[in-house]
């Protein structure tokens, strides 16, 4: 409930500073938006009273032919960064390494999907209490943002390692 009611209070922010203004014809960049989170995650931050989020900010910079695609990081503390692929959380030490040997600028769109799915794979055999369920997201020119409906990942836990007693006890491993 936390996280939820922080996303909130970032929300009620951008819209009671007018980001996400109407009757403005003018629609914002990708990069505005990273920006003004940014500045807002700083202030926070100098305040002492920061937003525990990691925020991602994917979009388009430019308009009309002449947009290239951005993907942007914000954190806690209004540290910034772009890069190809990023990673928040568990993500961060355990996806990335995933994604630097892997990752082609002319990844197919199936063969991004499976990479962010084995990403996802190796995070869930790591943390104990995650479920194997997803969504991604997507963001084009022509359609926007594109959220995909919850699936289930395939996992196995056949392997020896799962099967075989932590620590050669008998139980759970624990005291």
């Amino acid at each position: 409930i936390g996280e939820l009611m922080k996303r909130n209070a970032l929300e009620d922010k951008c819209t009671a500073d007018s980001l996400y203004d109407d009757e403005d014809s003018s629609e914002e960049s990708a990069k505005e938006v990273w920006n003004y989170l940014r500045a807002v995650m700083y202030n926070r931050r100098n305040k002492m009273n920061p937003l525990w989020n990691d925020l991602i900010v994917a979009g388009f910079t430019g308009s009309g032919d002449d947009s290239v695609p951005f993907l942007g990081y914000v954190d806690k503390i209004g540290t910034t960064y772009e890069d190809n692929y990023i990673a928040t959380g568990f993500g961060s030490y355990l996806a990335i390494p995933i994604l630097r040997e892997k990752y082609r600028a002319d990844l197919e769109e199936g063969e991004a999907r499976a990479l962010l799915e084995d990403c996802m794979r190796v995070l869930f055999y790591r943390d104990c209490r995650a479920l194997n369920k997803i969504q991604i997201a997507k963001v084009t020119k022509d359609d926007g943002v594109l959220i995909s409906d919850p699936y289930e990942i395939e996992t196995d836990w056949k392997s020896a390692s799962f099967i075989e007693p932590k620590g050669q006890l008998d139980g759970d491993g624990g005291w």
